[in-house]
């Protein structure tokens, strides 16, 4: 079997464009096109519709896929069985991870796994949308909150739980709430979703939240509840710092809900060295999530 233009084509197919097969592979969409072009002259058969808009497969092209598939795959883990033989990781890995959460901690914890390891480069993608790893080309990714990814491999890094926060100041003067039915008396700091998240007798509970201000960034509605506009429920890698020093008060922590933080990577038969010891390195770094956010 001759190898030119089948990586290219699988990816344009998973990408379903050139462009993301491009960008995923880490070449020009003028190098891709020609490899698969050339693909399709060797195999006297079209695989792909192309439009100005749109890439298609062809019912050919869908059939040539499937096989090609499973021989990527059996030459992945062959490249990932020989390099178990070394015991330093290395080589190029891609991760992605949320926005804030990656910032402030996933990013100060690669930087220091890099200079330890420096057989190992990498590449961060910080981007709050739920990417599809395998997809996309991803060796890892970072998810918050329920897990149920049943296609991908999961190991639980680290709790998070959510904390309903306010300034002593803002308290002073509105009064501090006790029960879930009080906070509709309360001016509440939205994000994206209008519904904050509780557990209740061991059961999750969602309350629907108003307020004046309603924004889609965690960190500007930590600014709003430290301005004493009013209450924000957020997760405690934003509040930890300020419930420490006293600049916020936790409150209804009888009703704390409690999730997770994971590291998501595709199921294989041989994790590479480079992808289980940076697991393995952030388990470490992160902990057992916001301990200092936990008292009340």
């Amino acid at each position: 079997m001759q190898w030119e233009g089948v990586v290219e084509f699988v990816a344009v197919v998973e990408a379903q464009s050139f462009t993301g097969a491009a960008h995923r592979l880490g070449m020009s969409v003028a190098q891709v096109s020609r490899q698969v072009s050339a693909l399709e002259r060797r195999l006297a058969t079209r695989l792909l519709y192309r439009t100005t808009r749109k890439v298609s497969v062809t019912e050919s092209g869908q059939l040539y896929y499937r096989h090609c598939r499973p021989l990527l795959d059996g030459l992945h883990e062959a490249e990932q069985a020989l390099s178990l033989t070394r015991d330093t990781p290395s080589g190029h890995l891609r991760l992605t991870a949320p926005v804030y959460y990656g910032e402030t901690v996933i990013a100060p914890l690669l930087q220091r796994y890099l200079l330890d390891f420096p057989a190992v480069s990498a590449e961060l993608n910080l981007d709050n949308r739920k990417i599809d790893l395998v997809a996309e080309g991803y060796d890892l990714g970072i998810r918050l909150g329920p897990m149920d990814e049943s296609s991908l491999m999961v190991k639980q890094l680290a709790s998070r739980r959510h904390h309903v926060c306010a300034s002593p100041d803002y308290l002073q003067r509105h009064g501090e709430p006790h029960t879930l039915a009080e906070l509709a008396q309360y001016q509440c700091l939205v994000g994206t979703i209008a519904t904050w998240r509780f557990s209740e007798d061991g059961r999750r509970r969602e309350i629907t939240v108003s307020g004046r201000l309603r924004c889609n960034s965690g960190a500007a509605l930590l600014g709003a509840a430290l301005q004493g506009l009013g209450l924000v429920q957020l997760p405690g890698y934003y509040v930890a710092e300020h419930l420490a020093s006293g600049r916020l008060t936790s409150l209804l922590t009888a009703y704390t809900l409690q999730d997770g933080i994971w590291a998501t990577y595709p199921r294989t038969r041989y994790l590479p060295p480079k992808v289980s010891r940076l697991v393995s390195y952030l388990e470490a770094g992160i902990g057992q999530g916001d301990k200092a956010a936990l008292r009340p």
